[in-house]
């Protein structure tokens, strides 16, 4: 691995008089910034956007242009995302299954989620730098906010100052309503989450879709009126029949981002993972997912080939190692024909 350094220029003669150099030699001895091969990725992207804020947002929902929303779990897939020109950043507990290998969401812990969530951040910093912005938003892990709107406050506050979002997502309508006002009151913005919320998945028999009974469907817009009044920006509708997210829609002021809701919500956003296609043939994929990639098969393709060229010999080839010259390697081999 190649360490980072930095060239220093060679010190001028004590003279008086200017030394020329060839511009060849003055290239070579100037002061250049050597990067670790393994450095982030932070170039911005080629055409800067504003900023995204709240206001924005704001101004989408009321244009009716819709909001692109993507979930991110690190720098890679954060700085992919933000490159791509999303509106919104999510950085979803699904990291619990599609960055860390867990059965559920419920497994998630609030330092897990923080470590991934400054992972993201440093992935959009240069787009803050750059005069771009992609809203991040973390969701709150199961635990760390249901027992009282005090604890939900003190876990916001550290999703900001150490997970360097800038607002949180959590689960939950009416029950919630106490907390989400609390945590708004403190400036903290807030994402809304109603219909299926899959932390509470035992609760609702597991992963069914929601409101499809008038009942169901009346406490489902239930839930959004008490986000949207305890201060909501914004609420996702997750599975849910789509004539019910259009009309949810249409009763509440505030953006609706739809995940299996249908294309009547104010914006959408789906799990990255799912819809570039990075993981194995056979993964059960839920209905509403739009497969856009195949992100799987080409990482699989690439290393495959890297395996059989080191197997063959073909890597690395000459073009992908560092020159000696002649005179340098018959010093050092010569130096060497003593050493046991």
């Amino acid at each position: 691995m190649l360490a980072g350094f930095r060239c220093l220029a060679r010190p001028r003669p004590q003279s008086s008089r200017p030394v020329s150099r060839p511009v060849s030699q003055v290239s070579l001895i100037s002061c250049q910034t050597r990067f670790s091969s393994h450095s982030p990725m932070g170039a911005p992207p080629s055409n800067p956007r504003k900023k995204v804020t709240l206001g924005t947002l704001r101004s989408l929902h009321k244009k009716g242009d819709p909001i692109t929303m993507l979930t991110a779990h690190d720098f890679p897939s954060a700085h992919v995302a933000d490159h791509a020109g999303m509106d919104m950043i999510l950085v979803g507990d699904s990291l619990a299954m599609v960055a860390l290998g867990m059965e559920d969401t419920s497994e998630v812990l609030l330092e897990e989620m923080l470590l991934h969530c400054r992972s993201v951040a440093r992935a959009t910093q240069s787009a803050f730098t750059y005069n771009v912005l992609t809203r991040k938003v973390g969701d709150l892990p199961m635990g760390t906010y249901e027992i009282a709107p005090e604890q939900a406050l003190g876990t916001a506050i550290r999703s900001v100052k150490e997970g360097r979002v800038q607002g949180i997502k959590l689960e939950g309508g009416k029950e919630m309503a106490p907390t989400i006002r609390r945590i708004t009151t403190a400036g903290i913005p807030v994402l809304g989450h109603v219909g299926l919320t899959p932390q509470r998945q035992n609760a609702l028999g597991g992963f069914r879709v929601q409101g499809k009974t008038s009942h169901g469907a009346l406490r489902l817009l239930e839930d959004a009126l008490a986000v949207q009044e305890a201060g909501c920006f914004g609420v996702v509708l997750e599975a849910v029949p789509a004539e019910v997210a259009a009309l949810v829609t249409r009763k509440l002021s505030i953006p609706t981002i739809g995940i299996g809701a249908g294309a009547g919500c104010s914006g959408q956003v789906l799990v990255q993972t799912d819809m570039v296609g990075n993981f194995p043939p056979g993964r059960y994929l839920p209905k509403f997912v739009k497969q856009y990639g195949d992100v799987w098969g080409e990482a699989k393709r690439a290393i495959e080939a890297y395996r059989d060229d080191v197997k063959s010999g073909r890597y690395p080839a000459a073009e992908h190692t560092y020159p000696m010259s002649g005179e340098e390697l018959e010093a050092f081999s010569e130096a060497i024909k003593d050493v046991r």
